[in-house]
């Protein structure tokens, strides 16, 4: 069994920061790409952030130079960094994983709960 929970969500101001995690435990062998998605109500989840294990890095165009992705292999976690906040970021924000739970295994797709996220005054 592989969970992953999220956390850091939150209500926030305009212009302001906020940090998400993402722990992934149970039974793993190894984590490949890790990512960050998006889905404000009544649209469809997007792609925000991804970051293979090495940790090179790449972002949707609309949070360039606001959100940063990293991750922290030996706690198997990812976090997203997320600064200038604007209303238009409130969203669920859930991450995903591909993850290998034993060797000589093929890896599957795993997703968080999600986790709120409002930028409102």
């Amino acid at each position: 069994q592989v969970q992953l929970v999220e956390s850091g969500g939150g209500l926030v101001q305009p212009g302001g920061s906020l940090r998400l995690s993402c722990a992934a435990s149970g039974t793993i062998f190894s984590i490949g790409t890790m990512r960050w998605y998006r889905q404000a109500p009544g649209k469809q989840r997007d792609l925000v952030a991804d970051i293979v294990t090495s940790g090179s890095a790449n972002y949707a165009d609309s949070v360039k130079g606001r959100l940063t992705i990293s991750r922290d292999n030996a706690k198997n976690t990812v976090y997203l960094q997320m600064n200038s906040l604007k209303p238009e970021d409130t969203a669920v924000y859930y991450c995903n994983a591909v993850i290998q739970r034993l060797p000589g295994t093929p890896p599957f797709n795993y997703w968080g709960q999600g986790t709120q996220v409002t930028v409102s005054s």
